[in-house]
């Protein structure tokens, strides 16, 4: 049996008349990879900022791994790691000496070397953040959620602008660090991410959840409606074929 680590129930939020998000419910398993997906004002970004602890909830209730969000929201905030779209760091400070800033600001000893290592980005310790590429950037945000050793990190639109290789090479660096035992909870706009990466997935729309499930159980659920699509499904896509032509590799700009 599956162990719970969040569990949201009838969770609201409202903006004078506007609901953003209308009593929604559903539970997070501990270790899995959890999808929750939507069009642009669904009210996806609204309901993980709720459980981040970074906005208010009207009404309804969240629990963040037998933690009461209106009695312990400090102590949620030792436990998880988020990345967000965008990420501001001091500029003057190579990535060494950012990660050793954060540890100070968790009261963390933690090893910048061995971490950069865990991203492919040892090489360049040294280096400024604003003078890596798309990927690397990413990447060493992703690596600036694990300073604190969360048990949950939230990933929001982790691979937002990122050529196909660079896309690839983040989603195996997920599927590690959900194999070491992290709950992954991600948003995307990209489908086939979801599909590849998520356990389960939730959609959300207009505020309110309309499918909770695996990708499989989806897919095989809306198949079995009789639905077909209009093109042949072919054994490979135009990614797999740019990935096979140019190599998996990681490459920087």
């Amino acid at each position: 049996m599956q162990n719970t680590i969040i569990s949201v129930t009838d969770l609201k939020k409202t903006y004078g008349s506007f609901e953003a998000v209308k009593g929604i419910s559903f539970d997070v398993f501990e270790g899995e990879i959890f999808g929750l997906l939507g069009p642009n004002g669904a009210g996806k970004s609204t309901t993980l900022e709720i459980i981040e602890t970074l906005r208010e909830k009207t009404s309804g209730k969240v629990m963040v791994d037998g933690l009461d969000l209106d009695k312990a929201a400090d102590g949620i905030k030792k436990i998880i790691g988020v990345q967000l779209q965008t990420s501001g760091y001091y500029p003057g400070l190579n990535l060494v000496e950012l990660i050793q800033l954060f540890s100070g600001l968790y009261n963390r000893n933690t090893d910048a070397k061995e971490l950069l290592h865990l991203v492919n980005l040892e090489d360049k310790a040294k280096n400024k953040f604003k003078e890596l590429s798309g990927g690397q950037k990413q990447r060493f945000s992703i690596a600036t959620t694990l300073i604190n050793q969360p048990k949950i990190i939230f990933l929001d639109e982790p691979t937002t602008g990122l050529d196909p290789q660079a896309r690839r090479n983040l989603w195996g660096l997920i599927k590690d660090i959900r194999s070491k035992g992290t709950t992954v909870i991600i948003t995307t706009h990209y489908m086939d991410e979801a599909e590849q990466l998520c356990d389960r997935i939730a959609i959300m729309d207009e505020g309110k959840i309309i499918a909770l499930a695996s990708p499989d159980k989806m897919i095989d659920d809306l198949v079995a409606t009789g639905f077909e699509r209009p093109k042949q499904v072919k054994a490979a896509n135009l990614e797999d074929v740019f990935i096979q032509l140019t190599g998996k590799d990681i490459r920087e700009e």
